[in-house]
C-alpha cells in the first residue's frame, strides 16, 4: 500500500489539506480510486472528514500531479488512462531513465551497486515467496531507484523522475503482477546494475532501453487483455528504435 509520513508543526487548515491530499493520492496510487472515478467535493469532504476549503487545496495539488482532472459542471475525476497516455509516459520515462543510467555509470558508488547486484541475483527466489516476497521485490525496485537518483546527484533530473514514477505506480496497480514478467524484469535490472558497475554508460543506457521496451509491451498487453485500456499495436522493437547516442 502507498503510504507517506505525516508532517508536523503546521497549522490546522494546512494539516487538513495535507491529510486530504495524502489520503486521496494514496487511494489513487493504490488503485482504490480507479481512473474515471468522480470526486464530488461534498462527498469527499464528508468521507475524509475535512471542510471543502482544504479539500479544494488538496484537489488542486492532485490536478498539478496529473492524477485528477476537472469535469465542467460535474466536479472532478481521477484521470483516465489510455494507450496513448501510457505510451507518452513511457516516452518521457525512456528519455529520463536512459540518461540517468548513463550518468549513474559515470558517478556510481560501487559498494551501493554491488549490494543491489546481490539482491537482484536473489530476486527470482524472492519472488517465490508470495505476497511477502512481492512486497520485498518492490522495495528492492525502490532501492534501485534511490541508488540511481543518488548517483545522478542532479535535483532537476531526480525531480522529473519522481513525477514519472507517480504515474508508473498507478499503471503497476492496474496491470497487476505477472510472475513471469517480474522474473524477467529482475534479470533486466541486473543487467542495468552490471553495466553501471562496469562504468559502461552506453551499455547502461541500452540495458535501460531494453527494459523499458519490455515493460511497455507487457503493460499494454496486460491492460488490453483486462479491458482496462483499449488494446493497441505493440511498441517498435527495442533494437530498431534504439539510438547509441
Amino acid at each position: 500500500m502507498y503510504t507517506e509520513t505525516p508532517t508536523t508543526g503546521s497549522t490546522g487548515p494546512v494539516r487538513a489539506s495535507e491529510r486530504a491530499y495524502r489520503q486521496l493520492r494514496g487511494e489513487i496510487l493504490d488503485g482504490l480510486l480507479v481512473p474515471g472515478t468522480g470526486l464530488l467535493e461534498v462527498e469527499q469532504s464528508a468521507r475524509i472528514g475535512v471542510s471543502r476549503t482544504p479539500l479544494r487545496a488538496a484537489i488542486a495539488r492532485l490536478i498539478a500531479d496529473g492524477l485528477v482532472a476537472g469535469r465542467p459542471g460535474r466536479g472532478f475525476m481521477v484521470t483516465e488512462m489510455s494507450v496513448d497516455s501510457i505510451r507518452e509516459l513511457y516516452e518521457v520515462r525512456r528519455a529520463l531513465e536512459e540518461h540517468a543510467a548513463r550518468i549513474a555509470a559515470e558517478r556510481r558508488d560501487p559498494a551501493v551497486f554491488e549490494a543491489l547486484r546481490a539482491q537482484f541475483v536473489a530476486a527470482p527466489e524472492l519472488l517465490r515467496h508470495g505476497d511477502a516476497g512481492l512486497r520485498r521485490y518492490y522495495e528492492l525496485i525502490d532501492e534501485f531507484d534511490l541508488a540511481l537518483d543518488a548517483a545522478v546527484a542532479n535535483p532537476f533530473l531526480v525531480g522529473a523522475l519522481a513525477g514519472v514514477r507517480t504515474h508508473l505506480a498507478r499503471i503497476r496497480r492496474l496491470a497487476r503482477d505477472n510472475p513471469h514478467r517480474l522474473r524477467s524484469a529482475a534479470a533486466e535490472h541486473l543487467l542495468i546494475v552490471d553495466a553501471v558497475l562496469a562504468g559502461d554508460s552506453s551499455l547502461a543506457a541500452h540495458a535501460t532501453h531494453v527494459h523499458l521496451h519490455q515493460s511497455l509491451t507487457s503493460v499494454l498487453g496486460t491492460l488490453g487483455e483486462a479491458g482496462v485500456v483499449p488494446a493497441g499495436p505493440a511498441p517498435r522493437s527495442a533494437h530498431h528504435s534504439h539510438s547509441p547516442n
